[in-house]
């Protein structure tokens, strides 16, 4: 319906609001939502009357609306330790969908993230996950400058900032990272500070491991970065600053102030982005961001484009937030892939 603390509370259920996946489907011109489930009735009921969805499909369980409808793609838009669940189920029910559209983080271990991607692809189905980013189109042109057109040489360090806490916010923060990199974690170091400021403002009254963080990644590509998700929501911005041999980058998503230099003779020159007038901006690129991926789906299911954030591509950034928690309980670095056992520590968070 809405994202609480992106949106005012009062408007959740009563407005159709863009920013979501609901919106997502409404911009677009062959998608039509047709069901919901909801295990609370109420919360079914206000999302149903909002999009205009009938009470003979409004279902109070994933079973029974799998069950009985026809489905082209579904979205699963619950808490993310029920991400594994409901998509393997979603991916072998009677429904068979062609895409799920699976909020992020992908899930709550490593070792459900990789169940999820095989069963997806074990039943033909595409898994696309909503790191939302990747879905504005200055991020898209902005790859395309570091990778196709090597803007900025070999990249030798990033730097990053972004609020707490890990999971719930800060996957995009480090999926945006490996994405405009192409590259993996190849070894991590961490620390949790336990703070998690969501706790109140969701007013859940449950505890869970997902808190503020960070740490330091070693990147299979020799890229270093550092990563600092300690911040409190009102005091942060998203920002990466980017040293390469030919050039550096700053970005600072919040602000919408993006800068580039280039690199001559020694000298940094400051000098606009090739082919990307404005920075991007939380009002216009993200707003716009769910109405985007929707579009995406519906490409996907016209068999015109390949997915642009399969779930194989989410499992990058849930490596280095489960390898921060790994490596600051047991005091030691870690390298990724995790080996066998530490893929199914499982981080607990909505």
């Amino acid at each position: 319906m809405g994202i609480l603390g992106m949106h005012d509370t009062d408007a959740i259920g009563k407005e159709k609001i863009r920013a979501s996946h609901a919106g997502g489907y409404d911009a677009t011109s062959d998608i039509e939502l047709v069901a919901v489930a909801d295990v609370d009735e109420e919360n079914l009921t206000t999302f149903g009357n909002a999009w205009g969805i009938p009470p003979d499909r409004q279902y109070l369980s994933h079973e029974s609306m799998l069950s009985e409808e026809n489905l082209d793609v579904v979205s699963v838009c619950t808490p993310s330790f029920l991400h594994h669940d409901h998509v393997v189920s979603t991916a072998r029910s009677a429904a068979a969908p062609d895409v799920i559209w699976c909020e992020k983080p992908i899930a709550s271990s490593v070792s459900d993230a990789e169940e999820m991607i095989d069963v997806c692809e074990e039943e033909n189905t595409k898994l696309v996950v909503n790191h939302s980013f990747r879905f504005t189109n200055k991020l898209q042109q902005l790859y395309a400058l570091l990778q196709e057109e090597r803007l900025l040489g070999e990249v030798h360090s990033v730097s990053t900032q972004f609020r707490m806490e890990l999971l719930r916010n800060s996957t995009h923060l480090l999926d945006t990272l490996v994405y405009l990199l192409d590259s993996r974690a190849e070894r991590v170091s961490g620390y949790i500070s336990g703070e998690n400021e969501a706790v109140e403002s969701l007013n859940v009254g449950l505890e869970v491991d997902d808190s503020a963080g960070g740490g330091f990644v070693l990147m299979n590509d020799g890229t270093f970065a550092t990563i600092d998700c300690t911040i409190p929501r009102s005091h942060s911005s998203m920002t990466l600053q980017f040293i390469g041999s030919d050039g550096k980058l700053y970005m600072n998503n919040d602000d919408g102030e993006w800068r580039y230099w280039r690199l001559e003779d020694s000298d940094h020159i400051e000098t606009p982005l090739p082919g990307i007038e404005s920075a991007w901006t939380w009002n216009e690129d993200y707003q716009g961001a769910f109405a985007n991926a929707a579009c995406h789906v519906q490409s996907l299911l016209d068999g015109t484009a390949t997915n642009a954030s399969t779930g194989r591509e989410a499992l990058r950034s849930l490596e280095i937030i489960v390898g921060f928690y790994v490596s600051h309980y047991t005091g030691s670095q870690v390298n990724i892939p995790l080996e066998r056992p530490l893929r199914d520590v499982e981080i607990t968070s909505w």
